[in-house]
């Protein structure tokens, strides 16, 4: 091997060192994209198929977008167009796109080198929004350990129920680990044709996906937190503590308002018996949070619970989680802010700490941005399809946060549409982190400082 050859490498390290440390986030949507061409390639093959045809190209660069960003909005049916080897594709990208392309290439490169070097640390810094670099390693670990133990438990919990329910014994451990998966990952993703709509009123089939659905919405940074100081809850940082009673709260709310809503619709709860509906409720406010399972068909709700949806949708879940949204904080922070100016408080405040103001600022840009970003997306399907605004809208919230819920069968969309949609679920999963860590790492000082001067608000 010559000068030359072995000079590519180290100018190609030397590259993603210089890309690690001036721009981390830039370099990861790198990587995310580069992964979901990879996908694309291979749900792109007649292989991927039950008929042994060739899938359309956008059909499967939106599948392929949809697993890898954890979304689960679907333009085929998923468990009856896809073999078991398209399937199998599917599920190791929502694995990848769950744990996080650069927290997976810090696994690797540990698993070679033995160590994660500071160009992974400080990728995976940017991607898991982590402060300290010298604990990314034991982040690392945490995220590995606590999501294939939450996957395990998941299938563990679903195998025997399918057993009984009449499933083959390898059959049915496929089903329960592919639910495992893409419950702990908020995918949304089913491998059935019926889905979990003949599990509505099974406690033993809908209770552990509920649970991997909210704990995976929390956020890594939270279940490090808390796994550390478990018999320490008052410990815990105000983030874990904004994320865990802010998520609570929007489950218990989103569960409430759901079944009033819903409670005399014959087409979702009215043939449910009171258990039945209660779990319904429960699974319905947990899974706009990001989780995209539905036991009942979302396309009869009533309006008014569609845009209840939409609110849950558009906040999503923890910080550095698989689920999407602005984020739990960035919602809990600007409602502590009103509650602030309300009561006429110099400083934002929560559990005995004070929040930054430049915490305030950034909440309130991620926010904005992802608004004008749904408004945009909006009128452009609505100019493409047609659909009437509730719908659009819908659809919008749930590509953008990354939830995967639908009030449209598989195939309604035209191809326009769909590449709209796709460009909005990477944007969602990568757009908001990047405009986060670019607002919270430009620090500007300035010497001169301009007199204050209060504008009217309001």
């Amino acid at each position: 091997m010559d000068t030359a050859q072995l000079a590519m490498p180290r100018r190609s390290r030397d590259f993603l060192d210089r890309a690690a440390r001036h721009s981390p986030a830039r370099l990861a949507i790198g990587v995310f994209a580069s992964v979901i061409g990879l996908v694309t390639l291979g749900l792109w093959g007649p292989w991927a198929t039950v008929s042994g045809e060739r899938p359309l190209f956008v059909d499967a660069l939106f599948t392929a977008t949809s697993a890898t960003t954890v979304t689960g909005l679907v333009v085929v049916p998923t468990g009856e167009y896809w073999s078991v080897l398209g399937l199998v594709v599917i599920l190791v990208a929502i694995k990848i796109g769950g744990l996080g392309v650069m927290t997976l290439a810090s696994i690797l490169g540990a698993a070679v080198s033995r160590r994660i070097g500071l160009t992974q640390r400080l990728l995976v810094q940017s991607e898991t929004k982590f402060t300290r670099l010298g604990e990314v390693g034991s982040l690392v670990r945490t995220v590995v350990l606590t999501s294939t133990v939450l996957e395990a438990s998941i299938a563990l919990v679903l195998f025997p129920r399918f057993v009984i329910d009449g499933e083959g014994v390898g059959t049915a451990a496929w089903h329960a680990v592919f639910y495992g998966v893409s419950a702990f990952n908020n995918a949304g993703f089913v491998p059935t044709a019926e889905g979990l709509v003949p599990y509505g009123s099974d406690w033993w089939v809908l209770l552990p996906i509920i649970v991997g659905v909210f704990i995976g919405s929390l956020g890594f940074p939270v279940l490090l937190d808390v796994l550390r100081r478990l018999r320490e809850p008052r410990r815990w940082s105000l983030h874990s503590k904004l994320t865990i009673t802010t998520s609570a709260a929007l489950v218990v709310v989103g569960a409430v308002l759901v079944a009033a809503f819903e409670w005399t619709n014959p087409g979702t709860f009215k043939p449910l018996d009171a258990a039945g509906t209660f779990l319904a409720s429960l699974f319905a406010g947990v899974m706009p949070r990001s989780g995209g399972f539905s036991t009942v068909d979302v396309g009869e709700m009533h309006e008014g619970t569609w845009l209840l949806m939409d609110a849950l949708m558009f906040v999503g879940g923890g910080s550095a989680s698989t689920a999407g949204g602005i984020k739990v904080t960035t919602l809990a922070v600007m409602l502590l802010a009103i509650v602030a100016e309300a009561r006429g408080d110099r400083d934002v405040e929560a559990f005995r700490r004070r929040i930054p103001r430049t915490a305030l600022q950034v909440a309130i840009a991620v926010s904005l941005v992802s608004a004008t970003i749904v408004l945009v997306s909006s009128l452009l399907l609505l100019a493409i399809t047609g659909y009437t605004l509730d719908i659009v809208l819908f659809e919008v919230i749930s590509a953008f946060a990354t939830c995967g819920l639908s009030t449209q069968e598989p195939g309604g969309w035209p191809d326009p549409a769909k590449y709209v949609l796709t460009v909005l679920m990477f944007v969602g999963r990568t757009g908001t982190m990047t405009l986060a860590a670019a607002l919270a790492l430009r620090s500007r000082r300035r010497v001169i400082r301009y007199p204050e001067e209060r504008p009217i608000i309001g």
